[in-house]
């Protein structure tokens, strides 16, 4: 026994499994980013940009006096939205606005300073230093470029809630009076390290510090992933709706045989067995309607026609007062006949086209026959080409030709000529039966093939029918494995389009 899952837990299930694996895609990703600390944050493009904004100062501050650092490193806070200053490896302040360094960045300061030797207690002094490494404090390292910081790291504080960065800049001398940053260190003798320390109240640091390039391929990946997920499900979904979508159309228009074929297990399986049974009922309803029909019109026929036959007896012996009398009962009589007659039909198409055999009719030549017969002298143009055939049951074939043919001629005989035209497309041959008359109005388009449906109620027995000539013709054509349409004519006039099985190439 398959067990049953209902179409809300599928989406609710497939949504936690969305937003699981999201999640853990995200903390992967986080771990990744965040492996070293906030320090990853200021690495590849962005560490590129804080070293192009630290070569940028320390080229200005390099060049004047120190008591002119502050306003330089002002203007630079105002264009990026961050705050520039500089300490010393003891945390304090030589240059920009007063800001208190909280203890946890003091401490990173001084403990960074002592790691790289650069001159904390009992460490040697940078100004005493021998060549090659006053070469390299001087120009900042072989991954930062001349004059960069030898070395940047990134913390964050919650009290003041701050994001810092410190970027270990090259030792600088302290003449009093003269340059901050001479080209040549070997002519000075007092080397003084230095931190340009970058202070911003959001992660993003003016754009200096978050590089969102990484997560942005993340967002994608994610929408990715999710399409992934969400496209199989809702696939389902949609294809199962269109097939019952299908399958109640068709049944709609009559054809009580279909079937959804699902092999789901939650509410749309068992609403596509519910059509598929509802398909089932209506079958057996329509066909023992049209089998009722079909049992009275034959046992109709026989005392119908015990009665004409009565009543022409009765014609040789009724007096002349009362023949006017007898013709209009005999006028009755044949009507009823007519209606019998239809009915039968009507129901024999509809029963017993599952048991007829279809064969090759040559379409010109049988549309020629049938018009000769039926048209009564009318003008009807024939533009079937001679090649073309049809695989139909020939008997039920003739009644829906015959019909269209009386029905074009009662409604639009006197208005113009009546016409074939065919056209092969592949396995089907469309044939088109036109008229010259007022067409159908579009009202009744949907209804025109129904059983005792009729245009103009108003209209009488001599001008309107019964209602079941294109119903017969309908049921005809599809006992015969074709379609039926109707549609109005642009010049005016109606046409009857069928799409039937072709025999022959």
């Amino acid at each position: 026994m398959k067990l049953r899952f209902p179409l809300y837990a599928k989406i609710l299930g497939w949504f936690l499994l969305n937003v699981a694996l999201v999640g853990a895609g995200l903390l992967m990703l986080g771990q990744l980013q965040f492996r070293f600390g906030l320090d990853s944050l200021i690495a590849g493009p962005s560490g590129g940009r804080l070293r192009e904004v630290s070569q940028l100062i320390f080229s200005e501050l390099g060049y004047v006096p120190q008591d002119q650092w502050t306003p330089i490193l002002n203007r630079f806070s105002d264009a990026y939205g961050v705050g520039f200053t500089l300490f010393d490896n003891n945390g304090a302040q030589r240059a920009g606005l007063p800001v208190d360094l909280p203890s946890d960045v003091v401490t990173r300061l001084q403990q960074d300073f002592r790691g790289r030797g650069f001159g904390g207690p009992g460490e040697r002094a940078a100004g005493n230093a021998g060549p090659d490494q006053n070469r390299n404090l001087a120009d900042g390292g072989p991954d930062d470029g001349p004059g960069g910081p030898r070395h940047r790291l990134m913390l964050h504080t919650s009290n003041p809630g701050r994001y810092w960065v410190l970027l270990h800049m090259p030792p600088f001398f302290g003449r009093e009076g003269g340059p901050g940053f001479p080209p040549n260190l070997g002519e000075h003798s007092s080397l003084t390290p230095l931190t340009l320390v970058v202070e911003s109240n959001s992660i993003n640091g003016g754009g200096l510090f978050f590089e969102i390039t990484p997560w942005l391929y993340a967002g994608l990946g994610v929408l990715v992933l999710s399409l992934a997920l969400w496209i199989p499900l809702v696939r389902g979904i949609t294809r199962s709706i269109a097939k019952m979508n299908t399958a109640t159309r068709q049944i709609a228009e009559g054809a009580f045989d279909t079937r959804i074929t699902s092999c789901r297990n939650d509410e749309l399986g068992t609403l596509s067995q519910s059509i598929n049974h509802m398909a089932e009922r209506l079958e057996g309803f329509v066909a023992g309607q049209k089998r009722f029909l079909g049992d009275i019109a034959h046992e109709l026929c026989t005392p119908i026609a015990r009665m004409q036959m009565a009543m022409g007896i009765l014609e040789q012996r009724v007096e002349e007062s009362d023949a006017e009398s007898i013709e209009d009962l005999r006028e009755e009589l044949q009507e009823m006949s007519l209606l019998v007659n239809e009915l039968l039909s009507f129901s024999k198409a509809s029963l017993g086209a599952r048991t007829l055999q279809s064969k090759p009719v040559e379409l010109r030549a049988f549309l020629d026959r049938l018009a000769g017969r039926e048209a009564g002298g009318n003008p009807v143009v024939n533009s079937v080409h001679e090649s073309l055939q049809v695989m139909v049951e020939p008997d039920l074939f003739q009644r829906a030709i015959a019909n269209l043919l009386r029905n074009a001629l009662r409604y639009a005989g006197s208005a113009g000529p009546i016409g074939f035209s065919a056209s092969r497309e592949h396995d089907y041959v469309w044939l088109t039966v036109w008229d010259c008359g007022p067409g159908i109005p579009e009202p009744a388009m949907a209804r025109i093939f129904d059983p005792f449906y009729r245009v103009d109620p108003s209209r009488d027995r001599e001008t309107g029918g019964v209602g079941l000539g294109l119903a017969i013709v309908k049921t005809c054509i599809e006992g015969c494995g074709g379609t039926i349409t109707c549609r109005n004519r642009a010049g005016g006039g109606a046409e009857f389009v069928m799409r039937l099985p072709g025999a022959g190439k």
